[in-house]
């Protein structure tokens, strides 16, 4: 203890940069302005956002979503790439949703660190608002947190959630899926934002760098390409085909293994063909610089397809033939069968 007097402290002094967080926020304005719908009644700046409604549902059922990117932000860090991974952040969440039946309303994100840096952080919500004008869906609110002493230098992390609505009467539940329904499949972008652990540890392991050549394009390029938001092509779809579209599972971590059944009743089995979509060259290569298992394969990446989507037979080209007016690549890639005693609920051959 010491009685000497010293200099008085301040916020900056212990490593918080109040201004630098002003000038943030800034910047972040005009981004999410170019987010805005029909519904926002108030949004970046105040201490809530209000959002309303829209008056076209009679009988509303909001539907929310939340996560974050993982491990693939220690590649952002490795490679300094920061403008993509806010659109992983909302594709999460929305993509989510929307196997639900949901329409994005709105969206608001947390972004930490141990000390801000203005242009890493707008890089971020600049890619966060690109993925909501993808998503058709406002960014009305976030949080930025300066925390000195929680994240090391150049670090930060991402968390964020969006809310939907759907009619009560239009919620896609998979209750009607039924022995000889079609699975669809619409392809991903690449790796999106599951399985980076193990990605990481196959990049490292090869000796990859993210500058190396990589069937025309920078390895780092394709690795942090941002997942594919498919909301507004499939909302399309229902629109045009309503109840023939029975089930959707967003393929995320637990790949096409563990994210198809979770829309399947215990009863029903999915067969999915290995030779109906093309795996893109990606996956391949980690397969093969990583010894990594078939089983492996699929129960950790999407290789290939993003979202799977369940089908009446009759309606399936009618269906595919809207989703691929839309942008879509869209592959027939199985049928839904009846289980055989406990057997797994999806099974790839």
């Amino acid at each position: 203890m010491t009685n000497q007097p010293q200099a008085p402290l301040t916020y900056r002094d212990a490593g918080v940069d109040i201004d630098a967080g002003d000038a943030l926020v800034d910047r972040i304005k005009p981004l999410a302005a170019r987010t805005m719908r029909a519904g926002v009644l108030a949004g970046i700046g105040g201490f809530g956002a209000l959002f309303e409604v829209p008056k076209k549902y009679r009988e509303p059922v909001l539907v929310s979503g939340t996560d974050g990117v993982g491990t693939k932000l220690k590649l952002a860090f490795e490679w300094n790439r920061h403008d993509t991974v806010g659109i992983d952040l909302v594709a999460m969440s929305v993509n989510d949703i929307l196997v639900q039946g949901a329409e994005s309303l709105f969206f608001l994100d947390y972004f930490a660190c141990g000390k801000l840096s203005v242009d890493t952080a707008a890089a971020v919500v600049g890619g966060i608002a690109r993925g909501c004008e993808l998503a058709g869906c406002a960014l009305i609110g976030g949080e930025t947190a300066e925390m000195p002493g929680m994240y090391p230098d150049g670090e930060y992390d991402l968390a964020g959630f969006a809310v939907g609505a759907v009619e009560k009467s239009a919620i896609i539940d998979g209750k009607s899926i039924r022995p000889g329904d079609v699975v669809l499949g619409l392809a991903s972008s690449g790796a999106h934002s599951n399985g980076f652990s193990l990605l990481r540890k196959i990049v490292d392991r090869a000796g990859a760098k993210p500058t190396d050549d990589f069937h025309g394009q920078p390895l780092g390029e394709v690795v942090m390409a941002p997942t594919r938001i498919y909301v507004k092509q499939v909302l399309a779809a229902l629109a045009a085909h309503g109840t023939a579209i029975k089930g959707m599972a967003h393929i995320t971590g637990g790949g096409l293994l563990d994210n198809v059944p979770r829309i399947l009743q215990p009863e029903l089995a999915v067969t999915l063909h290995r030779d109906a979509w093309a795996m893109p060259p990606l996956f391949s290569w980690l397969q093969q610089q990583g010894g990594v298992a078939d089983t492996e394969m699929h129960r950790v990446f999407n290789c290939g397809i993003g979202m799977v989507i369940v089908v009446e037979a009759a309606q399936a080209d009618a269906i595919a033939a809207t989703l691929r007016a839309q942008g879509e690549t869209v592959s027939r890639i199985g049928e839904v069968v009846a289980r055989q005693g406990d057997a797994p609920q999806t099974v790839v051959v």
